[in-house]
């Protein structure tokens, strides 16, 4: 990369993205070639709706985005992740956190100038796409890992227990939807929060963002935590939404969430040769397990997954 040639910024680690990063003295670039608009472009736009509303993001320093990259602010390397690991007190944290999403969720922009200027409309994150995005276990997963129900009988029967679960979400509420919104994702800077990696941002289920944040794959929380800071929410948020719809969404969207994450992390370690995501996947089917037991909405999805083809990832004891 030309831009690199006569400066001092030196390549760090990235994510699962498409996007490089190089850090300098002051500044980090971001490099994407590939997925380029999104990356680049609308990352920015959407850190700049964030930043409107008095919400600390990365701010931008200066755009090439003819020879693909950006320079925004250096946040430094504390994400909330490792603070949190290393605080006893972890509900402390958490509701900061969570008003943190209160206030993402209290926006309400759903367009922004970006910096070529055009205008850039959140796009709603409607059934279709969740749909999309849950059918990665069908596309990825089940070839790979699965492979005696791969075939055609088996992956229409799931697509259908996905198509009738998203039927089954009820709240109409719609808010601005981070989408990947875990204490990953909140780096800590100068004793404050910032917000990144929000280039997926949607209009769409209040509860998603919630989920994401309960049911986080990268860090193992109990089930006392969970409910403290599913509580704290509840408690904390001022809509007037009726409790059981919003429970009925929040677990269909975990559910829905932790198979569309073990089909991308499968589809990293398969197209992509990243192959660390794969020590997840565990956490994610326990994730799955705890939100489907019990559940009527769950049932159909529980008995797909009673095959034997899924003992070793997952229990359910579930008959036809």
């Amino acid at each position: 990369m030309s831009f690199l040639n006569n400066c001092n910024f030196k390549k760090i680690s990235g994510d699962a993205s498409f996007r490089e990063f190089y850090r300098g003295s002051q500044s980090i670039l971001v490099y994407s070639k590939k997925e380029k608009k999104k990356n680049l472009l609308i990352y920015d736009s959407i850190n700049r709706i964030l930043q409107k509303n008095k919400i600390n993001a990365p701010k931008l320093i200066k755009e090439n985005y003819k020879n693909n990259y950006i320079e925004i602010q250096d946040l430094g390397d504390t994400q909330a992740l490792e603070v949190i690991k290393k605080n006893k007190n972890k509900k402390d944290l958490y509701k900061e956190i969570i008003s943190l999403l209160i206030k993402i969720q209290k926006i309400k922009e759903k367009k922004i100038t970006d910096f070529n200027g055009e205008q850039y409309k959140i796009p709603f994150y409607n059934r279709k796409l969740i749909f999309d995005e849950a059918k990665l276990f069908i596309d990825w997963y089940i070839p790979s890992t699965v492979k005696t129900l791969n075939n055609s009988y088996n992956k229409k029967n799931l697509r259908r227990i996905i198509q009738k679960l998203i039927s089954n979400l009820q709240l109409s509420k719609r808010v601005l939807v981070h989408r990947d919104f875990h204490i990953s994702n909140i780096m800590i800077h100068k004793k404050k929060m910032y917000l990144i990696d929000s280039q997926d941002a949607v209009i769409g289920n209040i509860a998603y963002d919630l989920a994401s944040l309960v049911d986080d794959v990268r860090f193992k929380t109990g089930k006392d935590l969970k409910e403290e800071i599913y509580d704290f929410y509840m408690k904390k948020n001022k809509h007037k939404i009726n409790k059981d719809k919003f429970k009925n969404d929040f677990e269909i969207l975990s559910v829905l969430r932790n198979l569309k994450i073990i089909g991308i992390f499968t589809r990293l370690a398969k197209r992509d040769n990243k192959k660390t995501y794969l020590k997840m996947i565990p956490y994610c089917w326990k994730l799955i397990q705890n939100r489907a037991k019990d559940k009527k909405v769950f049932k159909d999805l529980r008995i797909f997954l009673a095959r034997k083809e899924f003992r070793k990832f997952i229990k359910f004891n579930e008959k036809n």
